[in-house]
């Protein structure tokens, strides 16, 4: 056979590599280990994982931070349907994911072949594009087309099923010249606005007595945080970031109403929404949280998220941010919200006031054991001593119920794409996958990603103690691939909160059969010993319930070279028999727990 010819492995390898991938995120066995092995030969860093949910969510989380889509390779059927988890998250959060996926034989079809699944009917409906290549000659043009429709148009999820006859046959002897000069993608055009919808725009935001900026996700993705930045310090419009849109303008800044979220979307009268869409998270743009009458003007790159619920599609604008928001500026031709005396800005600052006061006494309540609002003011007072957040040195990490809702206001941060959590799909289990992605996107020899001053970044994890335990092997993940990743575990004992104050309560109701006094659906076993599994694997470990230990372990911990998991033990909160979350929308949606 020509010594010029390429198996299916080396040109599914090859040809990532050409188009620029640096990182692969996947489990490997029968037939893709083949394309693993050829991938590392040429340079790219395999990354393997523990489970191929994590895996498929590290590629997701690398797809955002990079702004490139992320590549995960998977084995056929049951790795598959366990990665179909991060293609629902890249599709709902529009991150660019590119899976490649190993199947049986193509002429064992039908026959009972091994892991024997029709992938792309299967996966179809969820991704952008869905392919199987007939030969090793077509996988260059499949992966690149895939590619490209992950990363074109609004992100998402593309999908090519590799058989295993196909991945270990051979391409035509001339094809690995033309794979020699394959040029790489170039990153995608830039979406043009419409100028008469720009002008409307501008009028209807001179006329605004109550205006609001909100920025998302899509924004900090769009890396358009220059000319948001450039637009708030000239309007001098107050400004609500999404979760995930915290930073494109910093959380010090003093037209952040973060801390009168309710208040400002009870009386805004005009909202300019960049890059965030009009969902659960903002309440769908619609009354009873949002004033009834506001004028809702969204910039968005999808046009089917344009008039979307609360969404006016006639004041909506089609186009790239990095477009839009400069030509608007320039209509608006100096003009300035003149928030001085207004009602509007009054009642912004009152209910800021009262907030701040209530989360400082919170974050003071000094009890023992630790509260969530206490134990994060440590660990937050603690990371800024060793890294000043202006320098943008930490990236956090978020999950679990109460770790998100609580930290989310506690942590803050001064430039965009330095914290990720459950996401749009509110996605529970991706927290350790994410700080795998982030520490390669942003610590990699070939990294891809930045934000603020500081090059190297340090990956914080603050993790509920349930949701810690969705994926916690990835720790092993991190200590094999010498990822220095500093995880709190804060363990409550439960989902929302645990259901025993001491270990003799809940070896008493562990013992009752089920009924009224026996152990309730969201409890946890009493005080596990999550530290020791970072020490199993080559990490550190801290088991703390003061808040001396908490500051010291967080200093060790920032300091080690090594993944640490700090297991910060709190009050269980079973008093607190009412949960209601900030998302909710009616009083009759908390939870009796």
């Amino acid at each position: 056979m020509s010594s010029d010819t390429l198996t299916g492995a080396q040109l599914a390898a090859q040809t990532l590599h050409t188009l620029g991938v640096t990182t692969l995120f996947g489990v490997v066995g029968v037939p893709v280990t083949e394309i693993a092995e050829a991938a590392i030969n040429i340079g790219i860093r395999y990354i393997g994982c523990r489970n191929e949910q994590a895996a498929s969510y590290a590629a997701t989380a690398h797809g955002y931070l990079t702004k490139r889509p992320g590549v995960c390779l998977l084995v056929g059927g049951p790795g598959v349907l366990h990665g179909m988890a991060g293609i629902g998250n890249a599709s709902e959060n529009a991150w660019p994911l590119l899976v490649l996926a190993g199947s049986h034989e193509s002429y064992l079809t039908t026959k009972g072949a091994f892991q024997e699944m029709d992938a792309i009917s299967v996966i179809t409906p969820h991704v952008k594009l869905a392919i199987r290549p007939q030969a090793p000659d077509f996988i260059p043009k499949a992966i690149a087309n895939a590619y490209k429709t992950a990363w074109y148009g609004r992100p998402g999820p593309t999908f090519i099923d590799l058989p295993a006859d196909v991945i270990s046959g051979r391409s035509k002897p001339a094809l690995a010249k033309v794979l020699s000069l394959t040029a790489p993608i170039p990153p995608p055009p830039t979406a043009g606005v419409d100028p008469v919808r720009i002008s409307q725009a501008a009028s209807v935001l001179r006329n605004a007595k109550a205006p609001l900026l909100v920025v998302g996700k899509g924004a900090a993705y769009a890396r358009a945080e220059a000319c948001i930045r450039k637009f708030v310090e000239a309007t001098k419009v107050p400004f609500l970031p999404s979760p995930s849109g915290k930073g494109i303008i910093a959380d010090s800044h003093p037209l952040n109403t973060s801390s009168a979220r309710s208040t400002a979307l009870k009386h805004a009268d005009v909202a300019l929404v960049l890059g965030a869409r009009l969902n659960w998270i903002f309440h769908h743009g619609e009354a009873p949280k949002w004033n009834p009458n506001v004028k809702i003007i969204q910039v968005d790159l999808s046009a089917e998220e344009l008039g979307r619920n609360g969404g006016d599609p006639s004041l909506a604008i089609l186009g790239d941010i990095n477009m839009a928001v400069p030509q608007l500026l320039e209509a608006l031709g100096g003009w300035k919200y003149q928030a001085a005396g207004s009602d509007y800005s009054k009642k912004l600052a009152q209910t800021k006031e009262k907030n701040e006061k209530v989360a400082l006494q919170k974050a003071r309540d000094a009890g023992s054991p630790l509260k969530f609002e206490h134990a994060f003011t440590i660990i937050k007072e603690t990371l800024h001593s060793l890294s000043p957040p202006g320098d943008g040195g930490v990236v956090y990490v978020s999950e679990g119920s109460q770790t998100m809702d609580i930290g989310r206001s506690i942590f803050t941060v001064e430039h965009p794409r330095l914290r990720l959590d459950a996401g749009t799909y509110a996605t529970m289990g991706l927290g350790l996958a994410y700080m795998i992605a982030a520490h390669d996107a942003y610590n990699a020899p070939q990294a891809q990603a930045s934000s603020g001053p500081a090059r190297r970044k340090k990956i914080v994890a603050l993790e509920g103690d349930s949701a810690f335990g969705f994926s916690a092997m990835e720790v092993e993940t991190m200590a094999r691939h010498k990822m220095d990743i500093l995880i709190f575990v804060m363990n409550n004992g439960g989902i929302y909160h645990g259901d025993a104050k001491t270990k003799e309560e809940f070896v008493e109701k562990q013992g009752q059969q089920p009924g009224p006094k026996s152990l309730r659906s969201w409890a946890l076993s009493h005080q596990v010993r999550y530290e020791k599994l970072a020490e199993a694997v080559g990490g550190k470990g801290y088991f703390v319930r003061t808040a001396e230990e908490l500051k010291q372990a967080t200093i060790e911990g920032f300091k080690a070279t090594v993944p640490v998991v700090v297991n910060v033990v709190l009050d269980s909160g079973r008093i607190e028999n009412n949960v209601f979350f900030a998302w909710q929308t009616m009083m009759e949606q908390k939870a009796n727990l």
